[in-house]
């Protein structure tokens, strides 16, 4: 009996052993030689088979064909290994999106992304399949529009802005109105038989795709310069097979309002219902700027509109709403009553009420920086606790930036030093005070950074966005000043579900008293 239980204990232990090897070669191949049925790559936590057959209506509805016009093509792509494409990352806060239309108006799902859920056909597809199409998603919440389309070319020279992707020393003193797109007519372009030479859209744009709150809404600009071209003008140097996200961004080198294109990126993909990581394209003329990092880690792959020579066709293309669209620019104006949540006990009890979105995405976040990531925040040292405090220091950030940062935190390096004297008496609890420069670390070094902290403390600035990819049971301190109090962080750590504290100063000195006695009360709840 004993040697018969070895057997079947070998047997067991090499189908494990295959099976773990079957799917390390799965995950390993290139974008067109994969199983497109899996593209969700959803937590294990989540309820699987009912995601099948709306993955399915996704497959037979919206891939790719391998058409003469793409055997021709393939290799004409300058993109890095145009043909692989990242896959998903198993996040603990996944939870499957929808466009169903019983998503409630003005819930957290449609603030967070899950309500772009009236479909509007600008070009339907044609019924040969031998056209192109373009359709957009509209959310009555965030009153905005994902738009995506088939068979799409990008002339270059119709888009009037500097290169982009220079270094920040070449191009010192550009204007930003250099460096934003603006749109001729025909600037893009659908195959559309039948319609040759017509504008896509017209009173479409007011309704789906108003100018919301910003002076100038690009995205906007983008969409109206789309005409339908006959077969006859539509001739491209060079084909992109693969998915590809058209992004215009803003503040580039402000960590907030990168994280919002994050985010819009990110639920763009995941509306349109993207089987991988899809290509970027910047539609714009920013510099290169220390957080492209972050983009090419999160995508397959990141290009600049202008770096292309001539004109570029897609075959699915994707146009990801401006950051100034997402809750986390409108909780800044809107009430938006949320609060964050664990993906697992929203999926057995659904609250309008609350989120796990945002969580989500700063899983998103640390996944693609190359970090496990954990549902319960097992990131942080095994023993005592990290103190992060996020410090504000001088750097270059645009060609219009003096080098100098706004002080929000007079005696900033005071309170530093204060804390350090504070940290050497709680060796029974093994606390680290680490000296948070972010300006000068890499994105992975400044995440790793976060998801290790047992509290984040720091001044109300930019630096501080890194909390949406804290772990859940972190502590955020936030010193704000008169001159900035504004809900930002608040709000993220409301969203997020972290427990939140804040020093309201009556100008821009705080007491380095007050901020120990604060943090001691914070460390006395965490067992310290």
């Amino acid at each position: 009996m004993d040697r018969t239980h070895s057997k079947l204990f070998k047997i067991v232990l090499s189908l494990f052993a295959l099976n773990c090897l079957s799917l390390s070669v799965y995950f390993s191949l290139p974008y067109h030689h994969q199983n497109h049925s899996d593209h969700h790559r959803p937590s294990l936590n989540n309820n699987l088979p009912s995601l099948l057959d709306s993955r399915h209506h996704f497959l037979t509805e919206n891939r790719p064909t391998l058409t003469d016009n793409h055997l021709q093509n393939k290799n004409n792509s300058n993109f890095n290994n145009n043909h692989y494409l990242k896959p998903w990352p198993i996040l603990p806060s996944y939870l499957p999106w929808t466009r169903n239309r019983k998503v409630s108006f003005r819930s957290c799902e449609a603030y967070f992304g899950n309500g772009f859920n009236r479909r509007i056909d600008i070009l339907p597809a044609n019924p040969g399949g031998s056209s192109g199409w373009f359709r957009c998603f509209f959310s009555e919440t965030l009153r905005s529009s994902i738009c995506e389309g088939r068979n799409v070319r990008m002339v270059p020279e119709r888009i009037h802005m500097s290169k982009g992707g220079e270094a920040i020393e070449e191009v010192m003193r550009r204007t930003e109105e250099e460096e934003l797109p603006e749109f001729q007519n025909g600037a893009f372009e659908v195959l559309g038989v039948g319609r040759n030479g017509k504008n896509l859209v017209g009173d479409f744009l007011d309704t789906s795709v108003p100018g919301g709150e910003i002076t100038r809404n690009t995205m906007r600009g983008l969409i109206g310069s789309i005409r339908a071209v006959d077969n006859e003008e539509f001739e491209c140097d060079q084909w992109i097979e693969e998915p590809t996200l058209l992004v215009i961004r803003f503040e580039y080198a402000n960590l907030f309002h990168t994280v919002t294109d994050w985010y819009s990126a990110y639920v763009s993909s995941r509306v349109t219902e993207l089987p991988y990581r899809p290509h970027v394209i910047f539609v714009d003329g920013h510099c290169r700027a220390p957080l492209d990092e972050t983009w090419r880690a999160l995508f397959s792959s990141v290009r600049y509109a202008k770096n292309f020579t001539g004109p570029v066709c897609f075959r699915h293309v994707v146009l990801s709403p401006l950051g100034y669209e997402t809750a986390l620019f409108k909780g800044l104006s809107e009430d938006i009553d949320c609060e964050g949540a664990s993906a697992h006990d929203l999926w057995q009890n659904p609250n309008d009420r609350k989120t796990a979105r945002l969580s989500e995405v700063g899983e998103m976040i640390r996944a693609a920086s190359g970090f496990f990531v954990n549902r319960h925040g097992s990131e942080k040292p095994v023993s005592g606790h990290n103190v992060l405090f996020v410090r504000r220091e001088d750097y270059l950030a645009h060609p219009r930036h003096h080098g100098k940062v706004e002080s929000r935190l007079s005696n900033e390096g005071e309170v530093f030093d204060s804390l350090q004297s504070w940290a050497s008496n709680h060796a029974r609890c093994n606390v680290n005070l680490v000296n948070g420069f972010f300006a000068h670390m890499s994105m992975k070094e400044q995440i790793r950074a976060v998801q290790e902290a047992s509290v984040i403390i720091g001044a109300h600035g930019a630096g501080l966005t890194h909390i949406i990819s804290a772990t859940p049971k972190t502590v955020i301190l936030e010193i704000i000043s008169s001159q900035f109090r504004r809900p930002h962080f608040r709000l993220i750590a409301q969203w997020k579900g972290l427990e939140y504290h804040a020093i309201n100063l009556g100008g821009s000195y705080a007491s380095p008293a007050v901020v120990i006695d604060r943090l001691d009360r914070i460390m006395k709840s965490l067992g310290c």
